[in-house]
């Protein structure tokens, strides 16, 4: 019992033994008080039992429990979780093994189920995900394992979530992170890509050579065609020309022998006709002398009157043939 200086006691027992008994009483019911409220984080489950049954599952912010009946069980995250995939050996549908790993995320949406419908649904989904994924990577060959890693991750995730449904979970997606092949494999996989690179590369350069050679025949074509036409164009304009020249040639003809004709109708144009007939006469006799050793002439030569009288008579002929020309005498 507690004293002071004097020797005399602070406290009657009495009233010891009672402030003990409050304080004992006080302390167990901040314990108890304590004990009945649980404050639930945010995107976070906690799963009640009552005498080891299952009772409800606490949401978010302040809740209230009873002491020594109530327990919580298990505490789920619903928040969205990634896991990793361990990486396994797989064989594809040619006989080559391949180590493939990935990555899965879930997500909790039955926080009983989760609790009670699997011992360990992380270690549950994980054992299924490698299991699909052997049975996925055995249906394809390996140059397909890399061009359809999309299907395959659908297939994953729609094996697994059909599942996971008893399980409590939601299976989100699920990515391939690496597909390791043997190193032999490896090797031929680059000889072939340099294969192919090369026969790209050679089909290319024939490509362009073959676009080269039809080039050059086009051009060679058109050409050809042009300078036809242009000869076909040239042998037009000068047909044209030809044709133009002629028509000129034979107005100026007519006009000349129109001029002529008229002028005959003049008084003393006859005269006129039978004296430039008379020296056209003695000027062709005189050409054929100059040009030819032998020279044939008329029996009447020296009679010029009835060279001239036999020349008129032909243009009085043609005068018959032709009236509308040459006026008659």
């Amino acid at each position: 019992m507690a004293e002071d200086f004097c020797g005399k006691p602070f406290f009657h027992p009495n009233q010891f033994t009672m402030f003990t008994s409050l304080l004992f009483i006080s302390i167990l019911a901040i314990l108890v008080i304590m004990a009945s409220v649980k404050v639930v984080p945010q995107q976070t489950a906690y799963v009640v039992e009552r005498l080891g049954k299952f009772h409800a599952v606490l949401d978010p912010g302040i809740n209230f429990i009873i002491p020594f009946f109530d327990r919580v069980a298990y505490r789920h995250s619903l928040k969205e979780q990634a896991y990793d995939i361990p990486e396994q050996v797989c064989i594809t549908k040619d006989n080559v093994q391949v180590q493939v790993d990935g990555v899965i995320f879930l997500q909790v949406v039955d926080p009983k189920t989760a609790s009670y419908g699997v011992n360990n649904y992380v270690f549950a989904v994980t054992q299924l995900a490698q299991t699909t994924m052997r049975s996925e990577v055995g249906k394809i060959d390996l140059d397909r394992c890399f061009e359809e890693r999309t299907t395959i991750n659908r297939a994953v995730v729609s094996a697994i979530d059909e599942a996971a449904i008893g399980w409590g979970v939601k299976v989100l997606r699920y990515e391939i992170k690496n597909i390791s092949p043997p190193q032999s494999v490896l090797h031929a996989m680059e000889k072939q890509m340099q294969a192919e690179r090369e026969k790209r590369a050679r089909v290319l350069q024939s490509e362009g050579e073959k676009q080269s050679v039809i080039n050059v025949a086009e051009g060679q074509k058109q050409k050809v065609v042009l300078e036809s036409e242009a000869v076909q164009l040239r042998q037009i304009n000068e047909a044209n020309g030809q044709a133009e020249a002629i028509r000129a040639v034979a107005g100026a003809t007519a006009e000349a022998i129109s001029r002529i004709a008229s002028a005959i109708q003049q008084p003393g144009g006859f005269e006129a006709v039978q004296l430039r007939v008379a020296e056209q006469l003695v000027e062709q006799y005189g050409k054929l002398a100059r040009t030819n050793n032998t020279l044939i002439v008329p029996a009447n030569f020296g009679d010029m009157a009835s060279l001239i009288a036999s020349a008129m008579t032909v243009v009085k002929q043609q005068q018959q043939q032709a009236p509308d020309i040459l006026p008659k005498k």
